[in-house]
């Protein structure tokens, strides 16, 4: 047994988690936005969904590997894509970056790249992984004088939409050329939303940005919708912050809400989904409940 791993949890959520009624204890009911959605009897071709926030420390990284673990258990086929050279996406997964010998750096850049080096398993059934690491920071700079250097990703990705039914990229903290690679080859955009002050104010620019998006590059992007991350039940400010973005949003915000758990940086040391790791626990269910809807969307 691996020492520095934690050991698994089965009971709900922390005691400081048991509050009173308010959106981020709604998570684990059901919704009527969030029906129980039918099985899969042929897949693909996928639904591409760029997880985005210019904004660090939302919850990007975690909300993309446990929306595609809750995907998965619905039966989807699901590929998520580590579109960020600090390769958080892999590390989550329980792979090292620093070890791979190929990475999504490959398959944009060198267009021999056999896609079965690149492609990881998970370990989640269902799912799996294109990793990235240090390497695509390089590929910003190359893709500058490359013709069509928007649609890098989109090229690159095409051989695998048959095989899948969601495909999930992971982007950057940045507005860069990585992060609109992702939203030119996108169906929607996901945007996982601290509820803090700060985080409402820079989601402007991100909006701004998927218009310029849509009007220059990719006329069939559309915002699928904004998830409501480190909600905090103690806080009057966590609820203000959250009906200024549900009165700026209106339906394009999630029912489903995420709120804060010691439990998701236990999942990265676990380097396993908050399905597998703490199954019953009401993070899980709020992740299973956001499936729902993307899938309903």
């Amino acid at each position: 047994m691996n020492p520095t791993r934690p050991e698994p949890q089965n009971r709900l959520d922390d005691p400081a988690d048991e509050q009173t009624s308010d959106p981020g204890r709604n998570t684990h009911r059901t919704s009527p936005r969030a029906p129980e959605p039918s099985a899969v009897e042929v897949h693909g071709p996928a639904r591409v969904i760029a997880v985005a926030n210019q904004k660090g420390g939302v919850g990007k990284t975690t909300s993309t590997i446990n929306l595609g673990a809750a995907l998965a258990e619905y039966g989807r086929r699901v590929l998520l894509v580590d579109f960020d050279p600090q390769g958080a996406l892999s590390v989550g997964l329980g792979v090292q970056p620093h070890q791979l010998e190929a990475t999504v750096y490959n398959l944009l850049m060198e267009r021999d790249t056999d896609p079965a080096e690149v492609l990881q398993d998970t370990g989640v059934e269902n799912m799996d992984l294109l990793p990235s690491n240090i390497d695509l920071s390089a590929a910003e700079v190359q893709l500058v004088t490359e013709v069509g250097r928007e649609q890098a990703l989109g090229r690159s990705l095409k051989r695998f939409l048959p095989d899948y039914d969601v495909v999930l990229i992971d982007c950057q903290p940045s507005l860069g050329l990585l992060t609109i690679n992702a939203l030119a080859c996108a169906d929607a955009v996901l945007v996982p939303l601290a509820c803090e002050f700060f985080s409402l104010r820079g989601v402007a620019l991100l909006m701004d940005t998927i218009d310029k998006v849509r009007d220059r590059l990719n006329p069939d992007l559309d915002l699928l919708g904004v998830l409501a991350t480190m909600y905090d039940t103690r806080t009057l400010h966590t609820r203000e912050v959250h009906e200024r973005v549900v009165e700026a949003f209106g339906d394009k915000v999630f029912d489903a809400v995420i709120n804060r758990t010691i439990k998701f940086p236990e999942t990265t040391v676990a380097g396993e989904p908050i399905t597998q790791w703490a199954p019953t626990s009401y993070a899980a269910d709020s992740y299973r409940m956001l499936a729902r809807e993307v899938i309903a969307r």
